[in-house]
């Protein structure tokens, strides 16, 4: 009786232990997003697309989704769990201005600063902002959730993230990972559209080489900017302070070691938290929604549409340029802010038709106009919507 007492305890306690394994509690939306986590990791490591994103994003899905029993706390949306407290960051909004200060560390606005007129091409390229907004709306989204999910076209996760932080927390998975993923997809998405855009004889305009910027321009920059910015649109201050600020560490000359840092270990810190809790969160049971597939959807045409907008104004603002004064169409694609990836695009389309023709320095003008531009959007969207 003892033994058969003993085999009994042991049965049920093996028996409550099996219903406590992901085996037992798996479902296929849990193997879907599995999948698709691997696609990325596939992606960054193989195709080497955004490989500093896609990988920890990629990992963060498998996390998100190993079946667990609620309440123990294990789960990045349960209270007191590790995962909740990390992605507290991303909730809050505290990691996209931390990675806007290392993003403006290492930035250099040289191509910008010699050449102002290509802050007109960043701007445009925000136009796929807009009209994803527009989109949204017509498709029965709030006017909040709009904003959030047309933020997608300015091709920057972390200002995706800050703004779906305050206006649409319940959609910020899906809203980040479209967000990435486009970011991820510039070399394959954007080739088809600029080469569609332009003619052969378009393709081959050579710009002037960038002035000399001096030393001075380089430090009033960033303080300029942000003044001009912020007092435009004070609801950006989190993303363009921050952008700024970093950019004014690493200009100033005086403050190496806190521009290196902003630039390397920080937002290389930032990075993995926030690629890992995004994944993370997009847990099937609230990821997989009419919701989250309508969101790629319309992410996906803001991009193109972006992308559209900056090749197009600049054919229509070479109407008003003199000969030799022209800008090659081939760097309008740049002016989304999915820095450098849409530059180096640029570059090597240019590169296809004349070998010796660079548009690299060229393009990080609208480029790096492009994450002022986005920037400037989601805090016009915050101003009017929250």
């Amino acid at each position: 009786m003892e033994n058969h007492g003993f085999f009994q305890f042991i049965g049920e306690n093996l028996q409550q232990f099996l219903t406590y394994t992901g085996f037992a509690n798996v479902t296929w939306g849990h193997i879907i997003m599995i999948l698709f986590g691997l696609f990325f990791i596939y992606l960054a490591i193989a195709k080497k697309f955004e490989p500093m994103l896609l990988l920890p994003i990629g990992f963060g899905i498998l996390v998100g989704n190993i079946p667990f029993v609620p309440g123990l706390q294990i789960g990045v949306y349960e209270d007191g769990s590790v995962l909740n407290y990390l992605y507290f960051g991303v909730l809050k909004g505290v990691y996209p201005p931390l990675i806007f200060l290392g993003i403006g560390a290492m930035t250099d606005f040289s191509a910008l600063i010699s050449n102002p007129k290509l802050m007109l091409i960043g701007a445009a390229a925000q136009l796929g902002i807009f009209g994803a907004y527009i989109a949204a709306l017509a498709l029965g989204f709030t006017a909040a959730e709009a904003g959030a999910i047309g933020i997608i076209g300015g091709a920057d996760g972390p200002t995706a993230i800050f703004l779906s932080s305050k206006l649409a927390p319940d959609l910020m998975g899906a809203i980040a990972i479209a967000a990435y993923s486009y970011m991820a997809l510039v070399p394959v998405i954007q080739p088809p559209i600029m080469k569609l855009l332009t003619t052969s004889k378009e393709r081959l305009i050579r710009m002037k080489p960038p002035r000399q910027v001096s030393q001075r321009e380089k430090i009033l920059f960033p303080i300029i900017g942000m003044l001009l910015t912020c007092f435009l649109v004070p609801s950006g201050l989190p993303l363009l302070g921050m952008l700024f600020f970093g950019n004014l560490l690493k200009e100033s000359g005086v403050t190496k070691r806190l521009a290196n840092t902003a630039s390397g270990p920080l937002i290389d810190i930032v990075t993995i938290l926030i690629g890992l809790t995004v994944g993370a969160s997009t847990q099937a049971t609230t990821f997989l929604t009419a919701k989250s597939l309508g969101i790629f959807g319309l992410g996906a045409a803001s991009f193109v549409v972006a992308t559209f907008g900056g090749v197009l104004f600049v054919k229509f603002f070479n109407l008003f340029l003199k000969e030799g004064n022209k800008i090659n169409p081939l760097i309008g694609n740049a002016g989304v802010s999915a820095v450098p990836d849409s530059a180096r695009v640029s570059q090597e389309v240019g590169m296809k038709y004349d070998k010796t023709n660079y548009l690299l320095m060229h393009a990080m003008g609208p480029n790096v106009a492009g994450v002022i531009g986005s920037a400037v959007a989601a805090g016009i969207l915050l101003g009017f919507l929250s």
